[in-house]
């Protein structure tokens, strides 16, 4: 498994690699200048204008980057070496799913937090202290803060594996079908509102409110917890499915 994550995580790089290096580089280099207090006001301002630009620049960059990584898994010749190595096709995908889920988490955080840090400094405040402050003072808001980023990962990954198993249907069920692309597009649809419909387990948790054919339910508290792990399994479920696919037969 090692090997396969290598693989993945260098597939994945080659299209990131360059321009997260290039931001971190520009972000060290504004915060350190700021810090120092060597950059007007005006500049400083620049920097957290370029910041936030370089946010979405990251993120199309890691989108292309997982592109990359989901195609050497189901189109050739990168899939030939999948196809030939002699591992569970759930090892594989686990390999896969691990090396997105880490070059994404990094760069994104990395990029967000240089954003953050550059606005503090452009307001001349001490981001150090008051991240401690707020750890000391308010427990609570930590928690909030820490179970949001659970939020994110957990929806983040639910979202790459409804991803990779429409592709993965779409390279076996599907493939040469008649309207094959129709078909998985329907998938993609049902598995949303199989997804949404499943909230409604977290009724007693708080209140469900519909939008079309679309569920959301505003949950607080233990209601909170509930929904990352009802998430979760909602994750493995579908890489379950995923595993499936690949092992029944995947299309090159």
């Amino acid at each position: 498994m090692k090997a396969q994550f290598k693989y993945a995580f260098l597939a994945g790089l080659y299209n990131r690699g360059i321009v997260f290096a290039v931001i971190l580089a520009l972000d060290v280099v504004f915060i350190a200048l700021a810090s120092l207090g060597l950059l007007p006001f005006a500049a400083r301002v620049t920097a957290v204008a370029l910041g936030g630009v370089s946010i979405a620049v990251m993120m199309v960059c890691n989108i292309i980057g997982d592109v990359a990584v989901i195609r050497r898994m189901f189109s050739s010749p990168g899939a030939y070496l999948h196809a030939l190595t002699p591992a569970p096709r759930r090892q594989i995908l686990l390999s896969s799913v691990l090396a997105i889920a880490a070059m994404d988490f990094v760069t994104m955080a990395a990029v967000i937090f240089g954003e953050v840090w550059l606005t503090f400094l452009m307001a001349r405040d001490n981001i150090g202290a008051i991240v401690w402050d707020a750890f000391r003072s308010n427990t609570f808001g930590v928690l909030y803060g820490l179970l949001s980023i659970l939020f994110l990962i957990s929806g983040y990954l639910l979202v790459m594996m409804i991803v990779l198993f429409c592709v993965a249907a779409k390279k076996s069920m599907f493939y040469q079908k008649p309207a094959g692309g129709l078909l998985t597009a329907l998938l993609a649809g049902a598995a949303i509102y199989i997804v949404s419909l499943s909230r409604i387990i977290l009724a007693p948790f708080g209140s469900v409110s519909r939008f079309g054919l679309l569920f959301t339910v505003f949950i607080g508290g233990a209601g909170a917890i509930a929904y990352v792990l009802l998430t979760l399994i909602q994750v493995a479920a579908l890489f379950f499915l995923t595993a499936r696919l690949m092992e029944r037969r995947i299309n090159l």
